[in-house]
């Protein structure tokens, strides 16, 4: 072992009762006192804020509440929840700034509640975290690798092999409607001008592509995927009316080449479900597909790398952890990910909602 190094002076002097109670009365520490202890707190309390998240969707609340205000007491009794414990849950909602009190003694949503209610896919992942829930339940185990993670087996495509088809439609619904915030921010960070053919690898029942379709309507496009996955974005491709543009390929990128004919390939939330080893191989396959002057698209949640971030490091870090493969990379190392694969000119456009994906763009340079 090496020496023991003194906490620098500034640390200890914070961490001492004494001095945190003198400077919560000095003007010109107060205030700083008062910030770093809200911070402190909102951490502690931060499981008893995502439940009453859980609660507010199970009870379908945003959803009543998006059509009119209502009552404490019509609330309870529509949900079955005794009416002091309703009381509790709309105070807790307030203060986390999700329901307002409205006229007539009734409650609505604020803005941010109706963000909760309208944002696709949002409710369906909240509802999901209770899986998650599970998981971090002994945090210690699970940080030493102790515990035996549910997530795993709600993502069983990431190891490979057969997937049953219902539990394959279960997971694809919940990638699809989670899907179209992440295909806004993608497609508004880049730009597909003088792409003739896209291909998405990973794509499951092609939200992301149903959104392409709607903004480039010239565009060829191919999904590919698990054969138990792909079969059912015939139903959304008919639906969006751009069937007869999308071809359907399904496969494993796991058990061979990439299907070529692409000038363009997208991975959309594909990276962080995979080993680096996976991804690696994955990398390398899109290479080998592409044409000289092709570019890769990568799209999906990122580490902050050097400087961590709350989305990336804070809770994609944690979920892929649970899942039992993948991780959360920061921007620059899949840039060298792909630098390693042979691409070139590695970009990174900026997203609107980094919290919700970031993107690196890449070329297969013309040699």
């Amino acid at each position: 072992m090496g020496p023991t190094r003194a906490v620098p002076f500034h640390r200890g002097l914070f961490a001492r009762r004494g001095f945190q109670k003198w400077a919560a009365r000095f003007p010109l520490t107060r205030r700083l006192v008062r910030r770093e202890g809200e911070a402190l707190f909102d951490l502690l309390a931060g499981f008893c804020h995502a439940q009453v998240l859980m609660a507010l969707v199970q009870l379908d609340l945003p959803a009543r509440l998006l059509r009119r205000s209502e009552s404490a007491a019509t609330l309870a009794a529509a949900t079955g929840v005794p009416p002091d414990r309703m009381q509790v849950l709309l105070n807790a909602a307030i203060a986390l700034g999700l329901i307002r009190r409205a006229r007539g003694r009734r409650y609505a949503l604020t803005r941010r509640g109706a963000a909760l209610a309208g944002v696709p896919g949002l409710q369906q992942m909240i509802l999901h975290h209770d899986v998650l829930y599970r998981d971090l339940a002994d945090p210690a185990a699970f940080f030493r690798g102790e515990t035996t993670p549910e997530l795993a087996g709600f993502w069983p495509y990431v190891f490979g092999g057969a997937v049953d088809p219902q539990v394959a439609a279960t997971y694809s619904d919940l990638m699809a409607q989670s899907q179209l915030l992440v295909a806004d921010d993608t497609l508004d960070a880049v730009t597909l001008r003088g792409v003739r053919h896209l291909m998405d690898v990973g794509g499951g029942t092609g939200a992301f592509l149903a959104e392409v379709a709607a903004s480039h309507p010239a565009l060829e496009m191919t999904l590919f995927d698990l054969p138990a996955v792909a079969p059912q974005a015939r139903y959304r491709f008919a639906g969006a009316g751009c069937a007869g543009r999308v071809r359907i390929l399904p496969g494993s990128f796991r058990d061979g080449p990439l299907p070529d004919g692409a000038d363009a390939i997208s991975l959309v939330r594909v990276l962080y479900d995979h080993s680096d080893e996976t991804v690696t191989d994955l990398l390398a396959k899109c290479f080998a597909a592409l044409p000289a002057g092709g570019r890769l698209i990568i799209s999906e949640p990122m580490s902050g790398g050097a400087r961590p971030n709350r989305a990336g490091d804070a809770y994609f870090a944690l979920y892929t952890l649970a899942m039992g493969t993948g991780k959360a990379r920061s921007a620059d190392e899949i840039a060298a990910m792909c630098r390693a694969a042979g691409f070139t000119d590695l970009r990174f456009p900026r997203c609107r909602r980094p919290f919700v994906t970031r993107v690196v763009t890449a070329v297969k340079e013309d040699r």
